[in-house]
């Protein structure tokens, strides 16, 4: 389940030092949500992963609707780049 956080931060950052960017954070949780999805379709029954899932979701929701807030041409670009569909 480990996600490479230091390519997800090279493709999505704004500026060379940019780690803590709602785009870099959005797209790191989307990657742990892909992870975690398919950990749970093999494990029905992890109920703490099922719980962790939920927890990513809803922060990845939360940084959305800041995003979409501050700047809504970064937000469609960043949900058709990750392929998020809301």
């Amino acid at each position: 389940m480990k996600v490479d956080k230091a390519a997800i931060k090279s493709e999505f950052q704004r500026h060379d030092r940019d780690t803590g960017s709602s785009e870099v954070q959005i797209a790191i949780l989307t990657k742990q949500i892909a992870a975690l999805t398919e950990h749970l379709k093999a494990n029905h029954k992890d109920h703490s992963s099922r719980y962790g899932l939920l927890r990513k979701v809803q922060n990845r929701r939360n940084l959305l609707d800041y995003l979409k807030r501050e700047d809504a041409a970064k937000y469609q670009e960043l949900i058709k780049k990750l392929g998020i569909r809301r």
